[in-house]
């Protein structure tokens, strides 16, 4: 699905969570196949809607969606949208559809973590190796992860049977709903410690400040995010880490103006210059360059430099690196400039202001 999720529920971007869930069970109400029998149509919408409905409902995801948009990873897998299939969400609302959904088993998964880097445009161009230094909770090295003090073990809870989740049947307007929610005896882990280890105090993790090496691709852009899955803050009681993301900072570099994968830089030059063509030196990302700006060269003229630009994301080739050329017209000339510029104008058959009596006047003033 790469509908916009808000087009796809009738709702704009502000929407509360109020409207998203009036705006949810309207539709479902029209779309549900059992007001639709055959009709294909009208159920591939449905499951489209409580998808949609499935991750702007939840704050996290609905933030994550609103960041990164259908970036399937972002959301952890399931195509996009969240590990749980649509059968799961008709389970879910409607007990005519089958049986309750799959229950989670096992700890919870640690929390997402956000980090940044700064690098300059040629490491962007380039890619490079970068270390980060984060402060993270991680497995607890004495206990593996468990929470239980050496020699003990860890218990199954009895409010949730080791689910770590408590499930309760309501009646609502569209039928019998299964909610679920953490089971609040064992924080969602399913697992009771009865003797905590003493360096977790029964968390099985602890909060360590550690480097890790991060190979940014080249090509990356300024406010890209690379998606480190089960590199970020490991779970409460053995859960698996969470997903680290690095949101990379590419300074600014006065030299160049970055379009895509083309680079664009400014240079000055002389009428003369421009009349007869001159080499110029320029800056690239390699280093200075000699190049040959033609005779005839006008204002706002703009050279080309093929395969000089940033390289592509992934390698896919090479963007280009744009010279626009400026002709510098001086305020201030000598008289012997005066008197060339005016012998050319003669040559040319122009009038120039400089032909003018006041013009005339006022240089003999200043010669005196």
């Amino acid at each position: 699905m790469t509908a916009d999720l808000y087009t796809l529920l009738e709702v704009d971007r502000n929407a509360s969570p109020d409207d998203l869930k009036k705006s949810y069970r309207r539709l479902a109400r029209q779309l549900h196949p059992d007001a639709n029998p055959g009709d294909a149509h009208a159920e591939a919408r449905f499951k489209e809607v409580s998808q949609a409905y499935e991750i702007l409902s939840d704050p996290e995801r609905r933030s994550n969606y609103d960041r990164f948009g259908h970036d399937g990873d972002a959301f952890g897998g399931g195509g996009g949208f969240g590990g749980g299939s649509v059968q799961d969400l008709f389970d879910m609302f409607f007990s005519n559809m089958g049986g309750p959904s799959p229950r989670r088993s096992g700890p919870l998964p640690g929390p997402d973590m956000e980090t940044s880097i700064d690098i300059t445009l040629n490491d962007a161009s380039t890619g490079v190796r970068r270390d980060v230094v984060i402060t993270l909770p991680v497995s607890c090295p004495d206990c593996q992860g468990l929470g239980a003090a050496a020699g003990t073990s860890v218990e199954t809870c009895g409010e949730c049977q080791g689910i770590g989740e408590v499930r309760r049947v309501k009646q609502s307007i569209l039928g019998q709903m299964i909610t679920s929610s953490a089971c609040s005896r064992c924080s969602g882990v399913g697992t009771i410690v009865v003797t905590p280890c003493e360096t977790c105090r029964g968390e099985g993790r602890t909060t360590v400040k550690q480097t890790l090496t991060l190979d940014v691709p080249a090509g990356v852009e300024n406010g890209s995010t690379m998606r480190l899955s089960n590199r970020g803050p490991a779970g409460l009681r053995g859960g698996p880490n969470g997903t680290l993301f690095v949101h990379i900072r590419v300074a600014h570099d006065p030299r160049f103006e970055r379009q895509g994968d083309d680079l664009h830089t400014q240079i000055v030059i002389r009428y003369p210059q421009a009349v007869l063509g001159t080499e110029i030196e320029i800056p690239t990302l390699e280093g200075p360059e000699v190049i040959d700006v033609p005779a005839g060269s006008k204002h706002g003229t703009v050279l080309r430099l093929k395969g000089r630009g940033v390289t592509h994301l992934r390698g896919r080739g090479v963007g280009d690196l744009y010279v626009h050329v400026s002709i510098d017209v001086p305020s201030d000339v000598s008289d012997a400039e005066r008197d060339l510029l005016r012998q050319l104008a003669d040559l040319h058959g122009v009038k120039t202001n400089d032909d003018s009596a006041g013009a005339k006047l006022f240089r003999r003033g200043k010669s005196k």
